[in-house]
């Protein structure tokens, strides 16, 4: 089974969708990176998920690929407002940068501006629909 995602790759799933780099083609799906140099491919169905990112093959974790292939399904909750708050972030240059995802989440939300409470009322809820899924990944 696949493990919940750190609560930051909630906001940069929302974020993909919000930059367009999420195409779907039925059962699978096409997500680009934020520098737009990398593609990440997924596929969900049934109960079963596969993405081909670091957080989903190495650590074990949905990653923000399927996240995001499942927000652009409509399988997850949207916040639109929120997504059109976090278009445009370079997410890899500061998770390179700060190398702690509590420090990139309070980057971005103090630099955007976003409500702290607005976003993890969202948050929680993306993981409560995404911890029903109980997902395994596939290959």
């Amino acid at each position: 089974m696949l493990r919940l995602p750190p609560r930051i790759k909630v906001l940069e799933a929302l974020a993909a969708l919000a930059d367009g780099r999420v195409a779907l083609d039925g059962e699978r799906c096409l997500v680009a990176s934020s520098e737009g140099d990398r593609a990440y491919s997924v596929y969900v169905s049934g109960g079963k998920a596969y993405s081909d990112d670091n957080g989903t093959l190495l650590k074990g974790y949905v990653g923000y690929p399927i996240l995001a292939c499942l927000m652009a399904r409509g399988v997850l909750p949207v916040d639109w407002d929120l997504a059109r708050s976090l278009r445009g972030i370079p997410w890899r240059r500061l998770n390179a940068e700060y190398k702690n995802y509590a420090r990139v989440m309070e980057a971005v939300l103090g630099e955007r501006g976003i409500d702290r409470r607005r976003a993890d009322r969202y948050i929680d809820e993306v993981l409560r629909v995404l911890g029903g899924m109980r997902l395994e990944l596939t290959r």
